[in-house]
């Protein structure tokens, strides 16, 4: 079980802001800009919110 919670996690942004921070720091923005691209995005999804923080680069 723990391995398949492990593998969701690594898919997925949560709103914990160690979570925001990590993913702010790796595509250069900042952790506001990850929220925005969530709600944006309508999902957690980290694909989904790379795509969308690609377009405000």
């Amino acid at each position: 079980m723990a391995t398949k919670g492990a593998k969701v996690e690594r898919n997925s942004v949560s709103e914990q802001p160690h979570e925001l921070k990590y993913e702010a720091r790796k595509e250069g923005n900042t952790a506001k800009k990850v929220e925005a691209a969530k709600q944006s995005a309508g999902s957690n999804k980290r694909a989904a919110v790379e795509k969308k923080l690609e377009g405000k680069k």
